[in-house]
């Protein structure tokens, strides 16, 4: 039986064989360090729900035109979320590892239309890019460091 440290409901995770977990593989899912089970297991649940609710404030704080308030972050395996994009000189780029896990969402712009973002944070980054609800002609809005570690 997979079982989370974060709550997340592993239950309904298509991948749980092959994740076996983060409690049974001591917060390392996929074989990699889940810094949302560092992050509980340094700081506590309590430090835990403060950092997220830090990284709502920060989504928000943007005031990105069509982006609906962020009132949810969800962990994510990478590779659900590491889209490419298009870089200005043409170079075609992911910036995600499709091993970790992130604290992210989906949003369907305010606009209407077929378009929505994508939001994501790690430990010291946030982005947030938009794309066709099939997850195609992704565009990086932004990519920004943040310094609000533990």
């Amino acid at each position: 039986m997979c079982a989370s440290i974060c709550g997340a409901d592993c239950g309904r995770c298509g991948m749980k064989e092959s994740c076996l977990g983060c409690r049974e593989t001591a917060g390392c899912p996929f074989g990699r360090q889940c810094f949302i089970a560092e992050y509980i297991h340094l700081g506590g649940e309590e430090k835990f729900r403060e950092f997220r609710q830090q990284l709502l404030a920060e989504f928000n704080a943007l005031k990105i035109k069509g982006l609906p308030p962020v009132e949810e972050l969800h962990p994510l395996l990478g590779s659900f979320v590491n889209l490419e994009y298009v870089l200005p000189s043409g170079e075609s780029v992911k910036f995600l590892d499709d091993y970790s896990i992130y604290l992210g969402n989906q949003l369907e712009s305010t606009f209407g239309g077929e378009r929505c973002f994508g939001l994501l944070a790690g430990l010291d980054f946030l982005l947030v890019c938009e794309y066709s609800k099939a997850g195609g002609n992704p565009e990086l809005l932004l990519y920004k460091r943040r310094y609000g570690l533990l």
